[in-house]
């Protein structure tokens, strides 16, 4: 994928591949024990891998504060994504930059427009804008909005984006939460249009991301489940009347490519490319454009040449 090319996938016969990132989110469902000493450096050098091993996007997580309650957890690491994503956008070329997810609920719709416009502007329109309802009722609460609404906060935060990141100057929207117009921003994106993925797999995100969205990243839906989501998604953009494709995503399982000489989780799906890439077009079987991939490692080196064996011996076979 090029600067400022329009998200493939949803129109094309292969299967796109991205990855969310080490160390800028710690949760214990998946961080390895490595991320923990690692920083700055260490992100750079994955997205720089990323770039170089043909993946489609790297992604970074959202949450302004994690509480006391959560943080055994979740731990309290969540880069924050604007600044990380511009941060790698500055020392990479082609890989797409996705925040998956930014809970724009928690923030004026102008403010994170600003935001998001300036980052894919200086990225050469590499930004794609995943976004979702959120989880975490306390952050909501100190930043003084409704948790309880924030799925109709969401809703019309995303009309409000495509406004507000669309090619006018001084975007308008009126609507009964936000109401703005006559305020210029430039610079505008490079892009015509931001893809805008919505993420989350209950009944009403899924609905969000058929009506709402250019693409729907789930929430780490198992194989079994995926095919009864995708057909939700559509029939109700049929039933809506809605043409345009729909990036649909999936996460797959854990991989190692090759012979792991360490216990790498039942769950783990490791072997030579070849059988790895089996299991894997399995997802575009099931009317699957995109899978986020993420692989067991005891270090940055070991990350790193999963990736690249993912990317020279994987990919092409998918």
């Amino acid at each position: 994928m090029a600067r400022g090319e329009p998200v493939t996938g949803a129109g094309g016969s292969g299967l796109e591949y991205g990855i969310q990132l080490p160390v800028q989110s710690q949760s214990t469902l998946y961080a390895e024990p490595w991320e923990a000493g690692a920083g700055p450096d260490d992100l750079v050098a994955v997205a720089r891998a990323a770039d170089l091993a043909g993946f489609g996007y790297v992604a970074c997580c959202d949450h302004v504060g994690v509480p006391r309650r959560l943080a055994s957890a979740m731990s309290t690491v969540w880069y924050d994504p604007v600044a990380t994503l511009a941060h790698l956008a500055a020392v990479t070329e082609r890989v797409r930059l996705l925040s998956h997810v930014a809970v724009v609920g928690l923030r004026h719709p102008l403010l994170t427009a600003k935001q998001y416009a300036t980052l894919d502007h200086l990225s050469g329109g590499r930004l794609i804008l995943g976004v979702g309802a959120g989880h975490v009722r306390e952050e909501f609460e100190a930043l003084g909005v409704d948790f309880r609404q924030r799925g109709a906060v969401l809703d019309e935060t995303v009309d409000a984006l495509r406004a507000a990141l669309g090619p006018e100057e001084f975007p308008a929207h009126h609507g009964k939460l936000y109401d703005f117009e006559g305020l210029g921003q430039l610079p505008r994106p490079a892009q015509q249009v931001i893809p805008l993925w919505v993420g989350g797999s209950s009944p009403a995100a899924v609905r969000r991301a058929a009506l709402k969205g250019d693409g729907w990243l789930p929430q780490g839906d198992p194989r079994d489940r995926l095919p009864g989501q995708i057909a939700t998604l559509r029939r109700l953009r049929a039933e809506a009347g809605i043409a345009t494709p729909l990036t649909v995503g999936a996460i797959a399982e854990p991989l190692y490519v090759g012979r792991p000489a360490w216990d790498v989780g039942r769950r783990t799906i490791s072997g030579p490319p070849e059988a790895l890439a089996e299991s894997l077009r399995a997802y575009r079987a099931m009317g699957v454009h995109q899978i986020q991939v993420r692989f067991r490692s005891r270090s940055r080196t070991e990350l790193i040449d999963q990736m690249e064996a993912f990317g020279a011996g994987v990919a092409p076979a998918l």
